[in-house]
């Protein structure tokens, strides 16, 4: 909900943060006014000892809306991915993943480092992997090769631009890995973004995955957390690792709160985002300099080339900050844009002034 500031109270920065469009990533977004005050009023106890009742509500119903037995609230994305592939595989084993995959270039090696386990890449057209192309990177029975344990998927796809995957080739995924003998992990950081796309809630197009973690401070706008949700067994031992990992809370009720907020409310508006994003990569196309196919665009996430502008995703931030525009390079000459509910219609349309402007310059 917006809410009305009058400018002549704000502080100098202040002023800044509320003319300024940040593109960077939706993690940027700030809780709504009703998620501050749950927060405030939360009822509380000690995770640890599993006495936190707001905590329990949030895990209870993220399960229910899964359809699965059970749910693990987590600090973030990355210790949910960790700790999901860590239940999933033993030392030594392999990971089939896409070659963008968010586990492979963004966590710190942390499959390596805590797991043990090793990346199998595959490159894929628009970040979707297939069955085929999973089943030929199957390591063989041999013994001195590290054998195939786990296919971890990511919807969407991040570094592709937001890309979703089908229902029927997920699907398709994971009946053969699992026939293979795999198991098979989704990294749902938005995966609320790829049900919004597809017309289907997630526990449809989730159902067939043996974990899901899912993010609860990207497009669903919480401040703080994650989930996991899978089998009891599972779950039970996710618990375990992640106290290992330093992630056993104690009055985290104030952060499951908002949680609960952005998993029970802010699923449907995440179509608003897709629009504006399908807005702004369509008027990015009409830019001299920027090359993207807006066509491709499925939810709030899209990267353009900007080769032709004459500056490098360095160079080209760099001018947009300095009109209150933010955004981030993914390549040296590659940009991510990124829509979320703190970005409006008319933050895109300025957006796009700005770096017509720049263009033109």
């Amino acid at each position: 909900m917006a809410v009305a500031i009058d400018p002549v109270h704000l502080s100098a920065d202040e002023k800044v943060r509320a003319t300024t469009v940040d593109l960077r990533s939706d993690t940027v977004t700030r809780p709504t006014p009703e998620m501050r005050r749950a927060m405030a009023e939360a009822e509380v106890g000690d995770d640890v000892y599993g006495e936190d009742p707001t905590i329990n509500r949030l895990e209870q119903r993220a399960a229910e809306i899964f359809r699965r037995e059970a749910a693990l609230f987590v600090p973030s994305g990355t210790m949910g991915n960790t700790i999901a592939i860590k239940c999933l595989t033993q030392p030594g084993q392999e990971i089939i993943c896409e070659e963008r995959a968010h586990i492979y270039n963004y966590e710190m090696g942390m499959l390596a480092r805590f797991s043990g386990c090793v990346p199998r890449l595959i490159s894929a057209p628009q970040g979707i992997l297939t069955w085929a192309e999973v089943k030929k990177s199957i390591a063989p029975r041999i013994y001195y090769r590290a054998q195939s344990a786990l296919v971890s998927l990511e919807n969407t796809n991040n570094m592709a631009g937001g890309s979703v995957y089908p229902q029927e080739v997920s699907d398709e995924i994971c009946d053969g890995a699992h026939e293979a003998g795999l198991r098979v992990h989704l990294d749902g950081a938005r995966v609320f973004n790829a049900a919004a796309a597809l017309g289907k809630p997630v526990a449809e197009i989730t159902r067939k995955f043996d974990a899901v973690m899912f993010c609860l401070s990207k497009g669903l706008g919480a401040p703080v957390g994650s989930l996991v949700v899978s089998s009891r067994a599972l779950i039970d031992e996710a618990r375990a690792v992640r106290k290992a990992l330093g992630g056993g809370m104690r009055q985290a009720g104030i952060l499951a709160a908002a949680g609960l907020i952005a998993l029970e409310k802010m699923p449907a508006r995440l179509k608003d985002d897709h629009a504006n994003a399908r807005f702004l990569a369509e008027g990015l196309g009409r830019i001299r300099g920027i090359r993207i196919d807006a066509a491709k665009v499925e939810t709030n996430i899209m990267v353009c080339d900007i080769s032709s502008s004459g500056m490098n995703s360095v160079e080209f931030s760099r001018r947009l900050a300095e009109h209150n525009i933010l955004a981030n390079g993914v390549g040296p000459t590659a940009m991510r844009f990124v829509t979320h509910m703190d970005v409006d219609r008319a933050g895109c349309e300025r957006a796009l002034q700005i770096i017509e402007e720049i263009c033109r310059a």
